[in-house]
C-alpha cells in the first residue's frame, strides 16, 4: 500500500510539473515594444532605455524593437495593439493619455481593453516659460491669464495628455477660464521646447526631461514642477506647484501594458524581466538621470491602481 502511495504520489507530482511547463511562455520571435511618441518623446525615450537594458542584460532571447506609432493621443498605438490579440510579443508603453481620451470620448477603448503589466514610474510635468520672459512665478501666469485667457501663446502635447491636464487643473485652480487658452498641439515635447526657445511661444507644458535640453542651454526657464516634492540635482531650485499653492496632483506614470486577453503566463514573463531590469543600477541611474520617480508595480496591484487614478481623473 505504501509502495502504492508512493508512486502516486510520484504521478501527481509529475503532472503538476508538466502543467507548469505548459504553462510558462517565453519569446519565440521579436518583441515589439509600441510607444504613441515619435522618436524622441517622452514615451519613446523610456521605451528605448527599456530596449537597452533588456537586451544589455540578456533577459530576453529574442531581439526587442520600438515601434513608433504616433497619432490620436495613443488612440493608433493601441489599436496596433490589439490587433495582435493575447499576444505577449507586443507590448505597449503608455501614459494617462489612455484616461483623457476615455473621459473626453475620443475614443471608445477604455484602459480596460488592456492588459496591465507593470508600472515603472512616474515622469513629472514642467511648465517653462522663455527664458528672457516677465515671469517669475506661477502666479504671474495665472494673473495673466485671468485677465487674457488668449494673452499667452501655450504648447503642448496629446490634447487630453497628462501634461496638458496638469496645466489645465493648475491653471482652472488659480480662476483661469481654460477652455478660452490659446494652446497649440505638438508631436513631441522637444518640438515644444525648441518652438518656446524661437519665440514662437510663451509658456509650454512638457515632461521634466523634455524641457531640460532647452533650460540648459539657457532658451528656456522652469517656473513650477507638478511633483510632490523638488527635484534633485540641477533642478533642486525650482518650486512645485503645491509649494505656489497650486493644486495639480495629476500623476504622469509611465507603464507597460500588453493586448486584451493576454495569457497569466504572458503577463508573469514580463513582469519578472521588467521587475529584474527595475531593481538594477543601471535602471536606477538611468531614473535619477532623467528625474524620474521609479515606482515599480507588478499586474494585480497595477490595475488597482488604474481604477483608483481612473476615478480620480473623472
Amino acid at each position: 500500500m505504501a509502495t502504492f502511495r508512493n508512486v502516486l504520489l510520484l504521478c501527481t507530482g509529475l503532472l503538476c510539473a508538466l502543467n507548469g511547463w505548459a504553462q510558462a511562455w517565453k519569446p519565440e520571435r521579436a518583441i515589439e515594444i509600441i510607444t504613441s511618441s515619435d522618436a524622441g518623446g517622452s514615451n519613446d525615450q523610456v521605451a528605448r532605455v527599456i530596449q537597452r537594458l533588456v537586451q544589455d542584460a540578456k533577459q530576453v532571447p529574442t531581439p526587442i524593437n520600438v515601434m513608433n506609432k504616433p497619432g490620436g493621443n495613443q488612440t493608433i498605438a493601441v489599436v496596433y495593439l490589439n490587433s495582435f490579440p493575447a499576444n505577449p510579443h507586443y507590448l505597449l508603453l503608455a501614459n494617462p493619455t489612455l484616461f483623457g481620451n476615455q473621459l473626453a470620448g475620443i475614443t471608445q477603448t477604455s484602459y480596460l481593453d488592456l492588459t496591465p503589466v507593470a508600472l515603472l514610474i512616474n515622469e513629472h510635468s514642467a511648465i517653462s516659460v522663455r527664458a528672457g520672459a516677465p515671469f517669475k512665478t506661477m502666479r504671474d501666469v495665472i494673473d495673466k491669464l485671468k485677465a487674457d485667457p488668449t494673452s499667452l501663446a501655450i504648447g503642448t502635447v496629446a490634447r487630453g495628455g497628462p501634461n496638458h491636464l496638469t496645466l489645465a487643473l493648475a491653471l482652472r485652480s488659480g480662476g483661469v477660464e481654460v477652455r478660452k487658452l490659446k494652446v497649440a498641439i505638438f508631436k513631441t515635447n522637444a518640438d515644444s521646447m525648441t518652438a518656446l526657445a524661437g519665440g514662437h511661444l510663451d509658456l509650454v507644458v512638457s515632461s521634466v526631461g523634455s524641457a531640460l535640453p532647452q533650460v540648459q542651454a539657457g532658451g528656456a526657464r522652469m517656473l513650477a514642477v507638478a511633483a510632490p516634492r523638488r527635484l534633485s540635482g540641477q533642478l533642486a531650485q525650482v518650486p512645485t506647484l503645491k509649494e505656489q499653492g497650486i493644486n495639480s496632483s495629476l500623476e504622469s506614470w509611465r507603464a507597460i501594458f500588453g493586448p486584451k486577453n493576454m495569457p497569466a503566463a504572458g503577463v508573469a514573463y514580463w513582469e519578472e524581466v521588467l521587475a529584474k531590469m527595475a531593481a538594477s543600477p543601471e535602471w536606477k541611474k538611468e531614473a535619477e538621470n532623467r528625474d524620474w520617480d521609479t515606482q515599480f508595480m507588478r499586474s494585480k496591484d497595477f490595475a488597482k491602481y488604474l481604477e483608483v487614478e481612473f476615478n480620480d481623473t473623472k
